[in-house]
């Protein structure tokens, strides 16, 4: 109960009001003509609603008063060709408006999208920004929801305003019984779907989770990776009996709230009659007294009908705004989360092509924050590290030693606890950090090939490419040969999950690639991270000495569980029990003796003697 409480406080920071206006405002932002649209759609649906409530009333009439066929194909015409005119604009303006709307949703998802990719890398860490991104992604991704589909409930709010007004005002004259009636029983009808939508929506994460279960399943079935191991491990029984258990759950859950739109639909059944019976019993009596004519009481008891639509219209808008409204808290909230880094506020921080750049780690402490009630794991303990220009260091280790973390603090995704991380002397916190991001080149593990061209990859930009450059870089990786070969050259698309007739190229060769996008960057600080864990060792050592040769003059990183691999940096360190347990070049390390020297011997156990050991 008391979760339930925190959550409805947490989720008034806002506020459905302050939502609206933020979806008005980037309308106007963006796409102006939205708005106007809008209510544009809401006066012309009304006035469709109007003429066809009067058509059949002004038509009955003309006959009670036994008008000229003339004046009665005249009144025919009338309405026949404001309706037609009516609802043409109507539909062009519901066609037309749709691009604005989903032109002001892209916007805003791309809003989404930039912060997620330029805010600080810890924010991914934190849970309950990456709940935000998700519920902000779901909020944006289907037109269905609040991101797009609040315009329609602003419409139809004032569509179901006016038309109440303008309902209100022809049953004046009507006995207030009726209206009270009419009122009662769409609140009472109100009341009973509330309850309904609102189980649909306290239960809308069990819908949610069996769903994406289901997907999943299905998703993993169709995998181009996963299916060998399909074919091989005779996984598909297995997963069609996955997907037979959570679809049972799904008919199960349907089933559920079927039974609930069964008393919502019979609810609504019992009190229509209830409110059309009174309504047609009384309008009768007023018939038979004399006080009105059969063309009054046909207009009376259709504008009954509407005037309870439009209640509903209301009432079922509030509700609706209100639950967008909620949904567009995860947007705001996200788009809104604090930053923790220094970045458009901080100092500015310019490349200079000739100027020398030293990184130091001064008394440097870091921990990663616990999970699940765990205490603090501490990686580094006072750690101190200076990289001199035109450097090349190698870190090694042990798995969990903390290479890839030293990475991360050297390449200022992630702040120390204690301690600085300076930049010639200055401690980066001050700049802005996607300054300092623009100093180095890396390579990391998991490196990334976007579904592009070759040349796309290498610039790492689409539109601004210096092709001459390109291929130059390509050139010195080694690379030139294989592309130059292929049908599209540097046009070639990679990555078949998007491009069917994709070229894919072999992990040296995508490794290449890397050193072609590292080169064409041309920062004056390397950082590579086991970028050739999965190549053997002729092929790493063929990839490192590529490096070598390549990062002259720039001050480099090199990370490898591969000792042998890393002996042509000018300093070797060795990270062990969260400090520097050894340092030097790999020539003095083997000479000491010490933890190096065994790490390396039972490695060379696995490989010939030779230039590779």
């Amino acid at each position: 109960m008391f979760k339930k409480v925190t959550e409805r406080k947490k989720g008034k920071k806002y506020g459905v009001f302050k939502n609206s206006l933020f979806m008005l405002q980037e309308a106007k932002n963006k796409v102006p003509s939205v708005i106007w649209l809008a209510v544009l759609d809401g006066l012309l649906a009304v006035a469709v609603s109007m003429i066809e409530l009067y058509i059949a009333p002004t038509i009955l009439e003309k006959l009670e008063r036994h008008s000229t066929l003339s004046e009665l194909l005249y009144t025919i015409l009338f309405f026949t060709a404001g309706i037609t005119i009516a609802s043409a604009a109507w539909a062009y303006v519901r066609i037309n408006m749709m691009h604005g709307r989903i032109e002001v949703r892209i916007h805003i998802m791309n809003k989404v999208r930039y912060k997620m990719s330029t805010s600080s890398y810890p924010l991914r860490d934190k849970q309950d920004f990456m709940d935000l991104l998700v519920k902000a992604c779901d909020t944006l991704n289907d037109n269905d929801k609040a991101g797009e589909a609040i315009w329609n409930t602003f419409t139809e709010l004032l569509q179901n305003i006016l038309g109440f007004v303008i309902y209100l005002y022809l049953l004046k004259s009507v006995d207030m019984v009726v209206i009270l009636v009419t009122i009662a029983t769409a609140v009472l009808g109100y009341i009973v779907n509330y309850y309904v939508n609102e189980w649909n929506y306290q239960h809308r994460k069990e819908d949610e989770e069996i769903c994406k279960r289901v997907e999943y399943i299905l998703n993993r079935a169709e995998d181009r990776y996963l299916a060998k191991d399909i074919r091989i491990f005779g996984m598909w029984e297995w997963l069609c009996r996955l997907q037979d258990k959570y679809m049972k759950l799904y008919l199960d859950f349907c089933g559920r709230r079927e039974k609930r739109y069964f008393v919502a639909d019979l609810a609504d059944l019992v009190l229509g009659m209830l409110r059309n019976g009174i309504a047609y019993a009384y309008l009768l009596y007023m018939v038979l007294g004399g006080q009105i004519g059969a063309a009054e009481f046909l207009l009376y008891f259709t504008a009954v009908s509407g005037f309870t639509a439009w209640i509903n219209g209301i009432m079922n808008g509030i509700s609706t705004l209100h639950r967008q409204g909620l949904e567009l808290e995860s947007v705001r909230e996200f788009l809104d989360y604090k930053e923790i880094f220094c970045m458009e506020e901080g100092q500015l921080l310019c490349q200079e092509p000739e100027r020398d750049y030293t990184i130091e780690l001064r008394d440097v402490t870091f921990r990663y924050a616990g999970s699940g009630g765990e205490p603090a794991k501490e990686v580094f303990s006072h750690l101190n590290l200076t990289i001199h220009p035109g450097e090349k260091l190698a870190v090694v280790g042990l798995n969990g030693a903390g290479k890839t973390t030293l990475v991360k603090l050297i390449c200022g995704f992630y702040d120390p606890d204690e301690g600085e991380v300076l930049l010639n002397g200055v401690n980066i916190k001050v700049y802005n950090r996607r300054d300092y991001y623009k100093l180095i080149s890396g390579v990391f593990q998991d490196f990334s090939v976007v579904a592009a061209t070759v040349a796309v990859n290498v610039a790492q930009d689409a539109f601004q490419i210096d092709m001459e450059r390109v291929q130059d870089c390509v050139g010195k990786a080694g690379l030139k040969k294989k592309i130059e070969t292929l049908p599209q050259k540097y046009g070639t698309l990679l990555d078949r999950d998007v491009h069917i007739k994709a070229v894919e190229l072999s992990g040296g060769e995508l490794q290449r690639l890397m050193i072609a996008r590292l080169l064409y960057k041309d920062s004056p600080i390397i950082v590579l991270d086991e970028p050739t864990a999965a190549l053997d060792p002729i092929a790493e050592n063929d990839i490192y000495q590529k490096y070598n040769e390549l990062t002259k003059g720039k001050s480099a990183v090199f990370i490898s569980h591969r000792l042998a691999s890393t002996r042509f940096c000018d300093r070797i360190l060795l990270i062990e029990d969260g400090k520097i347990a050894e340092e030097g070049t790999h020539e003095e390390l083997l000479g000491n003796g010490k933890r190096y020297t065994e790490l390396f011997e039972m490695q060379s156990r696995y490989y010939q003697e030779g230039e590779l050991v």
